[in-house]
């Protein structure tokens, strides 16, 4: 639909047209089903490997210079900030949710390092356990610096959330599962 309403797209036009239109089918609730599996992971990427070969000058380029050219992030990683946003609306008590129905605060006498809002990681029998929402995301939010989770708003922390990962030089395209890029 998009190639045939817009036939030359630039990239300030493809951003408010993409961000507006096709992320928001490609984001929609991901906090409760965030897919598991590679391949699906692979399909949703695809969909936006595909929309951005559309901007005038870029189709040539690979699929990672596209995205830092558009200053756009990949799913996989637009979907890991997400979850991290969610996480700091429950904890700071933004979402009206208890925050104990989803997270344990670790506890901070035993001289953890890190931010004061470390959470606790249950031990999980299952698999499927493990892809839920309040504990997948626990290692990443476990990871981010005092200043980040502190943020008095959601936008500062949305901001020093992104100069953080610009900071580390995390690419905005960033394609690996959390677990292992966090171990290089």
């Amino acid at each position: 639909m998009i190639k045939r309403q817009f036939k030359i797209t630039d990239k300030e036009d493809f951003r408010i047209i993409y961000k507006t239109y096709v992320r928001p089918h490609l984001e929609y609730c991901t906090q409760a089903w965030s897919p598991k599996l590679q391949k699906d992971k692979m399909l949703l990427e695809k969909v936006q490997r595909r929309a951005t070969r559309m901007v005038k000058g870029l189709k040539k380029l690979p699929y990672e210079t596209r995205l830092k050219k558009l200053g756009i992030y990949s799913i996989e990683r637009q979907r890991l900030r997400g979850d991290l946003i969610e996480t700091f609306k429950i904890l700071t008590g933004r979402e009206h949710v208890n925050y104990s129905k989803f997270f344990e605060l670790a506890d901070i006498t035993s001289g953890l390092r890190g931010h004061s809002l470390k959470l606790f990681k249950p031990r999980c029998r299952t698999t499927v356990r493990e892809n839920f929402f309040s504990l997948r995301i626990v290692s990443e939010w476990n990871q981010l610096p005092q200043d980040v989770v502190e943020a008095p708003s959601i936008n500062t922390f949305k901001n020093r959330l992104d100069r953080h990962w610009h900071d580390m030089g995390i690419q905005s395209s960033w394609l690996h599962s959390p677990s292992t890029s966090s171990n290089k």
